[in-house]
């Protein structure tokens, strides 16, 4: 049988570059080669697309390359000495954090060119990348959401009616990159700023007490699998992942708990929320939605990450892994899904 030739596309202009090249790292070791060609397209900090031999030092250095929106062509265009070549693809892994990663912005392309592509469709990227707009869909479908309020770019919001301690984000934002915990209504000003310098429209939610529990999704419709839950377990201050110098280290104030030590009930309250969350955003693929379990049992949204990282530290693959799914099967449900996908499309 021929190898399936995959598209890895990683790197990326967001603020998640490094850890999207990570994750891509993690995915070139973990692709089965008896089943894959890959072909590796890094899109430098600039935007600059380069095919490469994978997401090692120096990748920046390929040929410029890029994907196709015309359907005819259906691959990747790779350029040298003033002519092109057509690298076809069967399906593409969009390894990309962020913005333009994860916010519709690559998947409006990959519709565009017509070649299947592993992970949530447009609307839900974007739905899912604006907090605001995710926690006003999964409001309407029963299911708890911090109390919040938005404020566009030239709003204002008078810091004396807020009900502290109050988090303040970017309302299309990852990584926590941006997120100020606010005590005061003094501190309230500069938090703002700190948020604007990633998105002008930004999110003022209510600190919830409650522990923050993740739980990773893949599947399409459905039929969704949840690997199992995990715990972040704080010893200071507010979870802010993948911002450390040596993030592979380890958290500078937490840790990550998997299987979660939480009761049985609360494990199953937390995937089935999780999979009621992921169908009501029309999630597909994968995501990792991250919940806050509360003390009298309840669960309320936190957040929903449609591409998740995926280095060796990250939480997905570590939730997979312990429901018994390693990274080189999980891709390998992402590329049967993205074909089962096309396929029911057409």
């Amino acid at each position: 049988m021929a190898k399936l030739q995959v598209g890895v596309v990683f790197g990326g202009r967001s603020e998640e570059h490094a850890v999207a090249v990570k994750s891509a790292r993690e995915v070139a070791d973990s692709l089965d080669r008896d089943r894959y060609e890959p072909h590796f397209i890094g899109i430098t900090e600039h935007g600059e697309w380069r095919l490469c031999d994978g997401p090692e030092p120096g990748w920046e250095h390929g040929l410029p390359a890029i994907l196709s929106p015309d359907r005819g062509t259906r691959g990747l265009l790779v350029f040298e000495g003033g002519r092109h070549k057509t690298i076809p693809l069967d399906a593409v892994l969009p390894v990309l954090h962020g913005k333009q990663g994860e916010d519709g912005a690559i998947q409006g392309l990959l519709e565009l060119s017509g070649i299947p592509y592993a992970g949530c469709d447009v609307q839900s990227s974007a739905l899912c990348m604006d907090k605001t707009l995710a926690y006003l869909v999964v409001r309407d479908a029963g299911i708890a959401v911090p109390g919040f309020r938005t404020v566009g770019p030239d709003e204002k919001t008078d810091a004396e009616t807020l009900p502290y301690p109050v988090f303040v984000k970017p309302a299309r934002s990852g990584s926590s990159f941006g997120v100020t915990k606010v005590d005061h209504p003094d501190h309230l000003e500069e938090a703002m700023a700190t948020a604007r310098r990633y998105d002008a429209k930004v999110l003022i939610e209510a600190a919830v007490e409650g522990e923050e529990i993740g739980c990773a999704v893949l599947g399409n419709g459905t039929a969704l699998y949840a690997g199992e839950v995990d715990r972040v377990a704080l010893s200071h201050g507010f979870f802010r992942i993948h911002q450390e110098d040596a993030p592979e280290t380890g958290s500078e104030n937490a840790t990550f708990i998997v299987p979660a030590d939480i009761p049985a009930a609360s494990r199953a309250l937390v995937q089935e929320t999780a999979k009621a969350i992921y169908r009501a955003l029309g999630c597909r693929g994968l995501a990792r939605v991250d919940l806050f379990l509360k003390g009298d049992g309840t669960v309320v949204l936190n957040e929903v990450n449609t591409m998740p990282g995926l280095t060796s530290y990250s939480r997905y693959p570590r939730m997979m892994a312990a429901s018994g799914l390693p990274l080189a099967e999980v891709i390998d449900r992402l590329v049967a899904l993205a074909l089962e996908g096309t396929a029911v499309a057409g």
